[in-house]
């Protein structure tokens, strides 16, 4: 299992992190922004860590797979994309449940990587035949870049794996900088361990409140410089998993890489984020009509809760009809919120939107 010592230098990366991650906090979007912002980073990760495995469809080609028809059939590539992608939405599914870091979902998440393929990819991997070597090989020389722990040993190192990441008192970002290194390391299965380990890595931050809402993609980090992401896993070491990849003596290379990346994927989502929220302030209030914006004057100053129409309508002197139709182009731009009573509207309420960017609507309406 690899051991961390925190050094000045990491230390110093998620003390970074943490205030990108404070700034990100204070500069929240509407859901309809957020949620397009998702769907688009999702692509990006799918088109990304594919990227690193070899995959060879450009970035337009690996949307448009995703954007695509669901029953059509799929080439090798198209599918591992698609397959990606379905992998993130089904962990997104599980983070909503607050679903724990298990091997089960170790292996449901795998078993989507791989989806299509033969049914001895999928799980985990068995023993080999007499005298064949199960390693990682050189597409040109032939020779093994890695010889992973034999299968024997696989299932213990994931248990211990599992253990570690929900009794650990270590930070978010090492454990998932662990998690990544450990699946990629363990190499459990004969395919899509990569994607794999950085999927569940990624999940664990999200899990933990690192996950930016899910915005941004960290694949695209790691994908930049596909050399230097295998260079710091492997850290110069031999190839056999037990001449030292088991307990690499300098683990602070992966460390150091994986906490570089997440800082560089952090720093650009609070930049986002930040100029998003601004935007779409300006955005939403340049589709109201000067009724609509003193009305949503008056709800922000004087409606902190739930309220009714027929409640405005007699303060304002104007019909119920009325007040609907301008509460209706509120909500369409995200600034109030329907509550729903069976199906029908009973009553509104003002939206987080509104509530955390108070200051600066009620500037731009003076």
């Amino acid at each position: 299992m690899i051991k961390i010592v925190l050094t000045n230098t990491i230390l110093n990366y998620i003390t970074q992190i943490e205030c990108n991650r404070f700034v990100v906090s204070q500069f929240p979007l509407p859901r309809t922004i957020q949620s397009k912002l998702r769907k688009n980073s999702k692509k990006k990760s799918s088109f990304s860590s594919n990227k690193i495995e070899g995959n060879p469809l450009s970035e337009k080609q690996a949307y448009d797979v995703i954007d695509g028809e669901s029953n059509r059939h799929l080439l090798k590539p198209e599918q591992e994309i698609r397959n990606y992608y379905l992998a993130l939405s089904f962990l997104e599914k599980k983070l909503g449940e607050k679903t724990p870091f298990s091997l089960s979902l170790i292996l449901d998440t795998q078993k989507l990587v791989v989806k299509g393929a033969s049914k001895e990819k999928i799980g985990l991997r068995g023993p080999m035949p007499p005298g064949v070597l199960f390693a990682v090989y050189d597409n040109e020389t032939g020779n093994p870049d890695y010889i992973p722990p034999e299968h024997s040993d696989v299932l213990p190192l994931l248990n211990e794996l599992v253990e570690y990441v929900n009794t650990t008192d270590d930070h978010p970002l090492i454990v998932s900088a662990i998690v990544h290194y450990q699946l990629v390391t363990i190499h459990p299965f004969e395919d899509g361990n990569g994607r794999t380990a950085r999927l569940l890595s990624g999940y664990i931050l999200d899990l933990f409140g690192y996950g930016f809402n899910g915005i941004g993609s960290l694949e695209e980090y790691f994908a930049y410089d596909i050399d230097d992401y295998y260079n710091s896993i492997q850290m110069g070491l031999p190839a056999l998993y037990y001449s030292g990849r088991d307990n690499p003596p300098h683990s602070e290379i992966w460390i150091n890489y994986f906490l570089r990346m997440v800082l560089l994927y952090s720093t650009k989502v609070s930049e986002l984020q930040k100029s998003t929220k601004l935007d779409s302030v300006h955005n939403g209030l340049s589709h109201l009509n000067q009724k609509e914006k003193a009305l949503l004057i008056r709800l922000i100053k004087g409606h902190k809760n739930t309220f009714t129409p027929i409640e405005v309508s007699k303060a304002l002197k104007v019909t119920n009809r009325t007040v609907i139709n301008r509460l209706s182009n509120l909500v369409k731009n995200g600034f109030v919120m329907p509550e729903l009573v069976n199906e029908r509207i009973r009553s509104y309420y003002l939206s987080d939107f509104t509530k955390d960017n108070e200051a600066e609507i009620l500037k731009l309406l003076k």
